[in-house]
C-alpha cells in the first residue's frame, strides 16, 4: 500500500487514539505498581513496558495489517528482513523506563510511521499529563491537551548567542553536554526526561537538545516527525538529517533537536561539536 499524505492524515488519529489507549494500561500499572527485570543490555524493563507493548502491537495489526511493525520490545528483527520495508510502524511503548520508574512522571508513548528511512507520521503521548504530540508530512504538528482541540505548534527562531533554552537528560547528562553550554554562553536549562525535550522544542518552548550518547531509533522517530512538522530539525553531528532502518544496529549516533537551523546556529554547532 502507498503511503501519500492523504492516508497519513487518516492515520494521525487512530494512531493517538492507540497511544492514548496505551498510556491507560501504563497508568494502571503506575498506581498500581509493577515488577522490573533487567534486558540484556541491562537496562530495566517493566510490566508496563509489556502491557503497552501488546497493546500497541494488537491495535496497529488491526488498523494496517500490511505494514509492519517493529517496538523496543521485539528488536530482534533482524536488518535482513527489515530492510526490505518501505514502510513499518516503529514505537517504543515507554519511553523513560527509569523516570517511570522513580516515578518523575516524564515517559511517554512514541508511535512512528517510518517511510523511506524518514518519520512520516509521529505521535508522542505523555500519560500522566494526558497530552498528545503529534504530526504527519505535510500535514503539520499539533499538541493536543486533555479533551482540548488539538493546537497547532511550531517551534521558535533564535541565536546561539541570545540566551538560548537548551534541553537536558534528566538521566543521561554527560561531559559532552557540559561543554557544549560551556561554549554557548549564558542560556536557560530545562532538565527532562524521554521524548518529552524535543517535543519542547518543537513547541518553542526550548530552542535546541543535544544528544551525546547513544539512544535507539525508536526513541526518537515519532518526535523527530513532530519536530520537522512545526519547522525545526534533528541532525547528527555533521548536521544531517537523521535516518531510520539503515545498517544493522538500531542505534542513533549523537544528534541535535533544533528549533531553527538558521546559518548562525549552523555556523556555531558547525565549530563547536563532534562525534
Amino acid at each position: 500500500m502507498e503511503i501519500n499524505d492523504i492516508r497519513l492524515k487518516e492515520l494521525v488519529n487512530p494512531v493517538c487514539e492507540i497511544a492514548k489507549q496505551a498510556g491507560a494500561e501504563i497508568m494502571k500499572i503506575y498506581a498500581e505498581g509493577f515488577e522490573i527485570q533487567e534486558k540484556k543490555d541491562h537496562s530495566p524493563l517493566t510490566t508496563a513496558d509489556l502491557a503497552s507493548h501488546n497493546l500497541i502491537i494488537e491495535k496497529l495489526e488491526k488498523l494496517t495489517p500490511e505494514i509492519p511493525i517493529l517496538s523496543e520490545e521485539s528488536a530482534s528483527i533482524s536488518f535482513t528482513e527489515r530492510s526490505s520495508w518501505k514502510n513499518y510502524w516503529l514505537i517504543d511503548p515507554l519511553d523513560g523506563t527509569r523516570e517511570f520508574i522513580k516515578r518523575n512522571d516524564e515517559f511517554t508513548v512514541n508511535i512512528a510511521l517510518i517511510t523511506e528511512h524518514c518519520s512520516s507520521l509521529g505521535v508522542v503521548y505523555i500519560p500522566v499529563q494526558d497530552i498528545c504530540y503529534s504530526a504527519a508530512s505535510n500535514q503539520g504538528a499539533f499538541k493536543q491537551k486533555q479533551n482540548s482541540a488539538a493546537e497547532k505548534i511550531s517551534s521558535r527562531s533564535s541565536l546561539p548567542d541570545k540566551n538560548p533554552t537548551i534541553c537536558g537528560s534528566r538521566s543521561h547528562a554527560g561531559k559532552s553536554l557540559q561543554a557544549l553550554q560551556d561554549k554557548i554562553g549564558e542560556f536557560d536549562l530545562i532538565s527532562m526526561g524521554s521524548s518529552i525535550k524535543m517535543c519542547l522544542v518543537a513547541e518553542g518552548v526550548a530552542d535546541i537538545y543535544p544528544r551525546f550518547g547513544p539512544t535507539s531509533e525508536w526513541d526518537t522517530a515519532a518526535a523527530h516527525c513532530v519536530v520537522n512538522e512545526a519547522g525545526g530539525e534533528i541532525v547528527n553531528m555533521n548536521l544531517q538529517t537523521l535516518s531510520y532502518n539503515t545498517k544493522d544496529s538500531l542505534l542513533n549516533p549523537s544528534f541535535l533537536a533544533i528549533g531553527d537551523m538558521n546559518n548562525q546556529w549552523r555556523d556555531f554547532l558547525s565549530k563547536n561539536i563532534s562525534n
